[in-house]
């Protein structure tokens, strides 16, 4: 849960809406839009829904590469906010983190500071990887330990040449020493391998999943 000075901050970045309405998620927009809801009750008892729309294209246009969320209610530009955001609604806020590749959070908080995931479009690549993970659990699993190998492997085989690349900068090994590295890949292989871990992030950014060690740099 985003902590107080950081939600103090977050409502710094708050604008109203100007009440258009949200447009439907459409076939191809999967990989540069995401859109999740929220069922609520307001303070007059009356059911309400709430939208949260990220376009992942003004990550590119933003000059912080962070891009904005839109809060939407019953259909209406109500709010938004650069990311990270925090929107206050009924019993709590909705948390919205972002990543190079997707989303790593797009919660409900309530003021006891429970927690649970908004519900995603189900023709988003978020809502239709929840579909596979209710529909076919034991492929889904599979699909999520393969893309922690994908991950992972990268990682092993790639950082430590990054660190004999860096140790050979003159400064850095006039004072730490140089490096060399135990593995030494051709560039095509190291190419397919930052394919193959960008590949992961991004099926890791459809179920929301983030670790700070493995996706810290996301």
């Amino acid at each position: 849960m985003i902590n107080d000075r950081k939600q103090r901050e977050a409502a710094k970045r708050i604008k109203s809406g100007n009440g258009r309405p949200l447009k439907h998620f459409r076939w191809w927009q999967p990989l540069s839009r995401a859109l999740f809801y929220l069922p609520a009750t307001d303070s007059d008892g009356r059911h309400v829904v709430y939208a949260v729309d990220v376009p992942y294209w003004q990550q590119v246009v933003t000059e912080d590469g962070k891009g904005k969320a839109h809060l939407y209610l019953d259909g209406r530009h109500h709010s938004e906010s650069k990311l990270p955001a925090v929107f206050p609604v009924p019993g709590g806020a909705v948390e919205v983190e972002s990543t190079a590749f997707g989303l790593k959070r797009c919660h409900y908080v309530t003021a006891e500071g429970d927690m649970r995931r908004l519900i995603p479009d189900e023709r988003s690549a978020e809502g239709r990887r929840a579909r596979l993970d209710r529909e076919h659990p034991a492929l889904s699993r599979w699909i999520g330990v393969l893309s922690l190998i994908l991950l992972v492997v990268p990682i092993i085989l790639v950082v430590p040449q990054i660190i004999e690349g860096v140790s050979h900068v003159p400064p850095i090994g006039q004072r730490f020493g140089t490096f060399t590295s135990p593995i030494d890949l051709p560039p095509w292989l190291n190419i397919a391998l930052g394919f193959c871990a960008s590949t992961s992030s991004v099926e890791r950014a459809t179920r929301l999943r983030w670790n700070a060690l493995l996706d810290g740099g996301s």
